[in-house]
C-alpha cells in the first residue's frame, strides 16, 4: 500500500490529447477549436488542469503544423506547452510523456480534449486514488441494453459487469511510461497498455458532463451539461391612483377598500408589475408594447391575461420562472390578510409552485403618494431559468 501523507506532496503532469481532426462531429473546424459556452472546447479542460496547484505541466499535443492556432487560444501559462502529437494517439500521448520528462513528475494524467466537463471534483478523485493504486480512471455504469451483432443473429449482452471508462486516467509515472516503451500499437485508451503489465487499477465515480463530443448533436448537451442553466433577472414597477369604488385587484384577488384602482384593464398593479419583470428579464419590452393602453381591446381586461402571455414567451424561450417577489406598498387597505390567496393566485396563473412566489407588503410611513393614499405601488422582481 502506497503511504497517503507522502503521496500528498506528488508532482503531476498532465497530458491532453487534441491531434484528432474530429470528422464525425461535423464539417469546419475540428470540434476541439469550436466554442462552447463561450470558449473552445481544448480550452476547458486546459483552465481545469490549470486550477490545481499540484499539476506542474500541462502538455497539449496537437495535430501536425497546429502549435500556432492552439497557443492563440489557451492560457498564456508558463505551465502551458503545446507539442505536435502523431497519427495515431499512442503515437500523440509519447510525444506527451517526452515533454513531460523534464518537469519529473510523479504521476501523470492524460485526458481526451473532446470531454470539456472536467471538475476539480473528478481530478481530486483520481489523485486521491493513486495514493493506493497504480492507475485509476472515471466510470459509468452501463444504463443501456447491449446487443452483439457480430453473429448471424442479435445475442444480448449482460451489461451488469460493464462500465463506460472515461479521461482523464491517471497513472503513476513509472508506469505508464514502461507501457508506452513496450507499446507494439496504438491502444483503445491508455489503461488498457497498463492492465496487461499487472499494475493495480481502480475505477472513480464518472460524470455525465465528462462526455465526449464525438457527433454534431453532442454540442447541444454538452452545453447545457458544462454551461448550466441561463439564468435573466427582471424587476418590475407600477403605480395605479385612486378613485371612486368597491374594491381593489391585486394578484387577481379582490380585496374589499372604499375605492379602486383606476386603469385602462382591471387595474391589478401587482400583475402589472410582475407582467414587466419577465417581459424585462427576456428583453422584450414592457407592457404597454404588448397591451397599449390605446387599444379598447384591453378595456376592462383581467390582467391574468397579461401575465400568462409574459410566461408563455418565457417558455416558448425555455425559460421557466425560477422566484418571483411582489411587494405591494399600500397605506389602505390592508393586505396582510390577503397575502396567501395573493401568492396561490399568482402561482396558478404563472403554472408554478406556490414555493417560488412571494408577496410582501409594507406601508411607506405616511409618505409621498401612497402615504396620501392616493394609490397603490407594488414592485416586482423575478428570476428566469432555462
Amino acid at each position: 500500500m502506497h503511504n497517503q501523507e507522502a503521496f500528498s506532496a506528488i508532482k503531476v503532469g498532465a497530458i491532453i490529447v487534441s491531434a484528432g481532426s474530429g470528422s464525425r462531429a461535423g464539417e469546419g473546424e475540428p470540434k476541439q477549436y469550436r466554442l462552447l459556452g463561450g470558449k473552445p472546447v481544448l480550452v476547458w479542460s486546459v483552465l481545469a488542469m490549470l486550477q490545481r496547484n499540484e499539476i506542474a505541466a500541462v502538455v497539449v499535443c496537437v495535430s501536425v503544423g497546429g502549435v500556432a492556432q492552439a497557443q492563440a487560444i489557451l492560457p498564456n501559462s508558463p505551465r502551458v506547452i503545446v507539442v505536435e502529437g502523431g497519427k495515431t494517439r499512442t503515437d500523440s500521448v509519447r510525444a506527451g510523456l517526452r515533454a513531460l520528462q523534464p518537469h519529473a513528475p510523479d504521476s501523470v494524467l492524460i485526458h481526451d480534449a473532446a470531454r470539456p466537463g472536467l471538475s476539480q471534483t473528478v481530478l481530486q478523485e483520481l489523485l486521491a486514488a493513486l495514493s493506493g493504486a497504480d492507475a485509476a480512471a472515471p466510470a459509468l455504469p452501463v444504463a443501456d441494453a447491449l446487443k452483439d451483432r457480430s453473429g448471424p443473429s442479435l445475442r444480448s449482452v449482460d451489461r451488469d459487469h460493464l462500465v463506460r471508462v472515461q479521461t482523464p486516467q491517471a497513472f503513476r509515472w513509472n508506469v505508464i511510461t514502461r507501457a508506452y516503451e513496450t507499446a507494439a500499437s496504438s491502444a483503445v485508451d491508455d489503461l488498457a497498455l497498463v492492465e496487461a503489465s499487472g499494475a493495480k487499477v481502480v475505477l472513480t465515480p464518472g460524470r455525465a458532463e465528462l462526455m465526449k463530443i464525438t457527433y454534431p448533436e453532442d454540442f447541444a448537451v454538452a452545453e447545457k451539461l458544462i454551461a448550466g442553466p441561463t439564468m435573466r433577472v427582471g424587476t418590475g414597477f407600477d403605480v395605479h391612483g385612486f378613485e371612486p369604488g368597491d374594491a381593489v385587484i391585486l394578484c387577481g384577488v379582490r380585496v374589499p377598500h372604499t375605492k379602486k384602482l383606476e386603469g385602462h384593464s382591471d387595474a391589478d398593479a401587482a400583475w402589472h408589475a410582475l407582467t414587466d419583470a419577465i417581459l424585462g428579464a427576456l428583453a422584450l419590452g414592457d407592457i404597454g408594447d404588448h397591451f397599449p393602453p390605446s387599444d379598447p381591446q384591453w378595456k376592462g381586461a383581467a390582467s391574468v391575461k397579461f401575465l400568462r402571455h409574459a410566461v408563455k414567451l418565457a417558455n416558448d424561450r425555455g425559460f421557466h420562472v425560477a422566484n418571483a417577489d411582489i411587494t405591494i406598498l399600500a397605506e389602505r387597505p390592508k393586505i396582510s390578510p390577503h397575502k396567501e390567496a395573493m401568492r396561490q393566485a399568482t402561482a396558478g396563473a404563472m403554472g408554478v409552485s406556490p414555493e417560488v412566489v412571494s408577496v410582501k407588503a409594507t406601508t411607506t410611513e405616511k409618505l409621498g403618494f401612497v402615504g396620501r393614499e392616493e394609490g397603490i405601488a407594488v414592485q416586482a422582481t423575478v428570476l428566469l431559468s432555462r
